[in-house]
């Protein structure tokens, strides 16, 4: 879920290739599109080039390399919200699209500002931050996901769309989690906003006809702070890495969530 900003390039980028066929030999007659935000694009792995910080380390990418498509379009952007799938995604979604791919809702939920404020401010505070986020999403995301899940589904209502979850960011197996790591109480109290955000998103997704992949249990035990994280901690160079997976995240993460729902 990195930078807001970087969305306002993700039409520039979008409109010029993204779409990119496989070669005329390949096995499979499935059209993928990826949709959604920086869990889609790749942030946090090597590799992300363009405004919209795609990267050929994210599950999109690899599922479709491994398993050669005959076309991939790839719409996902950094920093996507709900409404930017609706107008800058959906539009493009090509004719034929029998398969699709989408993460959205932690940039509506404010995710990312929320763990970024949890890491300066005290355990009272960060929870205090957490309950509202948690209000915040049970009163305004339903509306903003049954829209954008409505919005797919008239673009392409024969495809096959697989709603792909958030992980719990951190392990909570320790109380110590290095010298610039997050208290217990902290991460406790994130990790149940994840769980609030998570549920919230499989539910909407049920209602839309859509499959719910859970990526919390790829990713338990490898937590920030586990010793094999598959999550970026705070991160200085590049910034927007940050509290995102890393490539061992989406390869061993959300590459098998998403290949055994489809």
């Amino acid at each position: 879920m990195s930078n807001r900003s970087l969305v306002l390039g993700c039409l520039v980028t979008v409109s010029l290739t993204l779409a990119v066929a496989a070669p005329a030999s390949a096995a499979s007659s499935t059209d993928y599109v990826a949709l959604g935000d920086s869990y889609s694009s790749g942030v946090g792995a090597p590799g992300q080039t363009g405004l919209c910080l795609q990267s050929p380390n994210g599950y999109p990418a690899q599922w479709a390399s491994r398993n050669a498509p005959k076309s991939f379009t790839n719409l996902t952007c950094g920093g996507a919200v709900t409404g930017d799938v609706r107008s800058l995604q959906v539009p493009l979604i090509p004719g034929g699209a029998d398969l699709i791919s989408i993460t959205i809702g932690g940039n509506d939920a404010g995710f990312a500002p929320t763990v970024l404020s949890c890491q300066v401010s005290s355990d009272a505070s960060c929870a205090q931050k957490v309950a509202d986020a948690e209000a915040d999403i049970r009163s305004t995301l339903p509306g903003k996901l049954d829209a954008t899940y409505a919005a797919i589904k008239s673009k392409a209502p024969q495809a096959k769309v697989v709603v792909l979850g958030y992980p719990l960011l951190f392990d909570t197996s320790s109380s110590y989690c290095g010298l610039a790591g997050m208290s217990l109480a902290k991460r406790r109290v994130l990790n149940q906003g994840a769980q609030v955000l998570d549920d919230l998103i499989a539910q909407r997704a049920a209602a839309a006809g859509f499959t719910f992949s859970d990526v919390r249990d790829e990713f338990a035990g490898h937590g920030i702070c586990a010793s094999t994280a598959y999550l970026n901690g705070l991160t200085i160079a590049p910034p927007q890495n940050s509290f995102h997976p890393n490539k061992s995240g989406y390869t061993y993460g959300y590459l098998p969530a998403f290949s055994s729902a489809v």
